[in-house]
């Protein structure tokens, strides 16, 4: 430890217990805390208590608790855990009856503070940290703790009931940890003794009539099995699975969602990946129990193991789909592939679970949906897989939503009912149909889901959330559509479907509301990024005003929407879309796209335009935009002047990703081919005056250079990686000559030396590129993006810092001078 730490900790152990002393918040505490973590884990725990005395009396003086305030016991019992978890610390602080005092039965348990939750939290922190070794577990079995850690499995507060069942978890792997298990029973004297007292706890559990123990016993279990794959738990679950089964006889089965987290928890160990321990068994018989809601993440989870017996996959997948088959059924729709509707178990109570309420049967369809949708890329998922049937499922359910669907029966009906504008239902629905989209489906069916996107996107009741979803689907299903044999368009469905899309998608760009205008032009950007080459996509889109009304909406009064207008006219503009003035006989069309995006840069009140028009303008920069191509040096110039006089660090941060884009052009980063004989190294060649020139223009090396002090520090790191490239490029290029006294350069370094504090100053002017170059090798550049990598608070984070602010509180200190962090 830092001798000046040392120095400090008497007087902040005589502050921590004192009661009359205001005590530092909470996160000072963490910070401490998590300071002498750092210590015990770098030096003898044992040796830091014998040089520091302070310490122990700290700890012998919360056993005192009438003195101590809930936060301090808290915070000490967490420390003394963080001490004994070193087996001679542990045993020092046994000596005199410390650690029974603080963890016994007989101790703390007796304290009014014991009913804050933050000091039973402590308590059991602190008594995890202790557990590290054989001397505790002795300790554990003979103070009572454990049994205190089984009666907080159900406390009040939800942290400490989750700490201390996952306790127990951890003593029991510490306390089987080395051990040559056998195949005896835990209850048998083989077993260590916390390890028995433990599992005769859970079976206990298991047995009671109480749902709360019940659940209690099996997340121990989960944990367990989740995390401790020793051959023990093979014989941990041989004891126990026959009494997990017998949860299956009782009616209501308790805890079914934790049942379902112990079955998959098993399932996923590797202990059982060969095993035959009755747990498929159990596993088919919980599936065929629970109530469709239940039984459906445990048929996910099946379905998801590669090491499952195919009979009970195939029951798993059909309990899955259930839900799915009594729409079709009810509605009177026959699957075009087999497997939907075969009487899969548990119909009847799918059908109830249906029909119960509105709020049961969009629970039930949205889980089943979103399962289904989780299901589909895995490289395992079932075969063969009913994409038709899926297919006519969820479009069924999109017409029950907007009664669009013929009910054939009572229950179709009732379904009609249920299922009208249910939100919930319909965003769930178009995400799984634009997941179905990336497989191949019959082609008769496409016609059906393109009417249904339609109707969906045409709707005045479809929300602004549905509608993206719509939009997005609806992409989906464009871009996967095959294309006509031996033809670059598309087949006779698409070219129908985009002469009703347009005027669709022209209504909604016109929308009173932002959402639906951003989210039809997010739909329109990449329909055009992807399709821009198509002639049957360019003939609608000319033939319509998507790009008139596009071009409007850059002066949108929502920042969101004029931000997506940007991007969807420059994807126009690079794909030669920019409506029919975008041609050679007009243009000026372009120009004035260009200008109308430096006015936005230059002159938008918002922050999203400007950093969307400048990720256009890099882009165009790479792609060599023919606006952009016309005078590159030009335009660079003119965006970056906007730029460096813009208050958005975000703009200021891509600013710069443009000047690295224009260097690199400009330096060039030439490749090596792999197959050529490698030659001797030739000296380079110097740098052509004129693009030395173009590289040190004031323009950019002042906007670089400002930039490198820069308030914001993602700015300024970008700015430190933007001249480390530049200093790199041009260091083999670099005169010989000296640059001496230049007046060039003292005016540069008196610039940059005024800029570094904060000064606005005078414009570099147009020094010589030599002076340019020698500031820029001058720079510390290195050592500057180390500062820059730091975190803010590097300085103030050290544990003196630490210490003497919790003391400075309390006016100990003779300045009494906090550090401000």
């Amino acid at each position: 430890m830092d001798p000046e730490c040392s120095r400090l900790l008497p007087a902040l152990c005589a502050v921590l217990a004192d009661p009359r002393q205001p005590v530092a918040d909470d996160t000072c505490l963490e910070k401490l805390l998590d300071w002498f973590k750092k210590v015990t884990e770098a030096e003898s725990s044992l040796l830091l208590l014998q040089e520091n005395p302070c310490l122990v009396e700290l700890l012998s003086h919360v056993l005192r608790p009438q003195d101590v305030s809930p936060r301090v016991l808290s915070f000490s019992l967490r420390l003394a855990g963080t001490f004994a978890a070193q087996e001679d610390c542990f045993q020092y602080l046994q000596q005199g009856d410390l650690l029974l005092g603080l963890f016994g039965e007989a101790g703390t348990l007796g304290w009014a503070a014991w009913n804050v939750p933050t000091v039973r939290s402590g308590w059991i922190q602190g008594l995890s940290s202790l557990a590290q070794h054989p001397s505790a577990l002795h300790f554990l079995a003979d103070s009572g703790a454990v049994d205190t850690v089984f009666s907080l499995q159900g406390d009040p507060s939800l942290f400490v009931a989750s700490a201390a069942s996952q306790l127990l978890v951890h003593i029991l792997a510490l306390s089987m940890h080395g051990e040559a298990v056998e195949h005896h029973s835990p209850q048998g004297s083989a077993w260590p003794t916390c390890a028995q007292k433990i599992v005769g706890h859970v079976e206990e559990s298991l047995r009671s009539t109480a749902a709360p123990q019940v659940t209690q016993a099996l997340n121990v279990l989960t944990t367990t099995f989740g995390r401790c794959h020793s051959p023990w738990t093979e014989v941990l679950w041989e004891q126990l699975s026959p009494l997990v089964a017998c949860l299956l006889e009782r009616d209501p089965i308790p805890a079914g969602h934790s049942l379902v987290d112990l079955l998959l928890s098993v399932a996923r160990s590797p202990v059982f990946s060969s095993a035959d321990c009755g747990l498929w068994e159990t596993v088919a018989q919980t599936l065929s129990r629970l109530s469709p809601t239940q039984a459906g993440p445990l048929a996910l989870g099946t379905l998801k193991l590669q090491h499952c017996p195919q009979a009970l996959r195939t029951q798993a997948f059909g309990i899955l789909l259930q839900p799915l088959a009594c729409v079709l059924k009810a509605t009177t729709q026959a699957p075009t592939s087999p497997g939907l509707l075969d009487g899969t178990l548990g119909g009847s109570m799918t059908v109830d679970a249906l029909l119960s309420s509105k709020s049961a049967c969009a629970g039930l369809l949205c889980q089943t949906l979103a399962q289904l949708e989780e299901l589909h890329p895995l490289p395992h998922r079932p075969s063969p897989w009913p994409q038709a049937s899926l297919l006519e499922a969820v479009v069924t359910i999109l017409q029950l939503c907007d009664g669009s669907a013929a009910p054939g029966s009572s229950v179709g009906g009732r379904l009609c009912g249920t299922l009208a504008g249910c939100v919930r239902v319909q965003r769930a629905a178009l995400d799984f149909l634009g997941t179905l989209s990336q497989g191949t489906s019959p082609q008769e069916l496409v016609p059906q889901v393109f009417a249904v996107l339609l109707e969906y996107l045409e709707s005045p009741d479809s929300s602004p959330t549905v509608l993206k979803k719509a939009f997005q689907a609806t992409l989906g299903w464009l871009l996967s559509s095959p294309k006509t044999p031996g033809c670059s368009d598309f087949g006779p469905h698409i070219p129908l479907f985009l002469g009703e899309l347009f005027p669709v998608l022209q209504k909604r760009l016109c929308s009173p509301c932002w959402e639906v205008r951003d989210s039809a032009l997010e739909f329109f950007t990449n329909l055009s990024r992807h399709w821009g080459g198509q002639a049957d996509f360019r003939q609608a889109l000319f033939s319509s005003e998507a790009p008139t009304l596009t071009q409007q909406l850059l002066r949108d009064p929502e920042s969101y929407v004029r931000a997506s207008a940007v991007t969807a006219m420059a994807q126009l503009s690079s794909q030669g879309l920019h409506a029919t003035l975008a041609s050679p006989e007009h243009p000026e069309a372009e120009q004035g796209l260009l200008r109308e995006f430096l006015n936005i840069l230059s002159a938008d009140s918002e922050g999203f335009p400007r950093r969307a028009v400048v990720q256009v303008f890099t882009q165009w920069l790479r792609d060599g935009h023919a606006e952009v191509a016309r005078d590159t040096e030009q335009f660079v110039a003119t965006v970056l002047q906007v730029v460096s006089q813009d208050l958005d660090w975000e703009v200021r941060v891509q600013g710069l990703e443009l000047a690295q884009v224009f260097l690199t052009q400009k330096l060039g980063q030439p490749g090596h081919c792999p197959y050529t004989v490698a030659l001797p190294e030739a000296p380079l060649p110097r740098l052509r005056p004129e693009v030395l020139r173009t590289l040190c223009q004031p323009w950019l090396l002042e906007f670089a250079f400002r930039a490198l002090f820069d308030c914001d520090r993602p700015v300024a790191q970008k700015a430190c990686n933007l001249l480390l490239f530049l200093r790199d490029k041009t260091a083999p290029y670099a005169g010989t000559q000296e640059t001496g006294d230049s007046p060039h350069l003292d005016s540069m370094e008196a610039a940059l030396q005024r800029w570094q504090a904060g000064e606005q100053g005078q414009p570099l002017g147009d020094p010589e590129p030599e002076a340019m170059l020698a500031v820029l090798r001058s720079l510390d550049l290195e050592g500057l993006q180390g500062r820059l990598a730091e975190s803010s608070d590097h300085v103030e984070k050290s544990p003196q810092s630490l210490l003497q602010d919790m003391l400075a509180t309390v006016d100990i200190l003779e300045e009494n001078e906090a550090d401000c962090y």
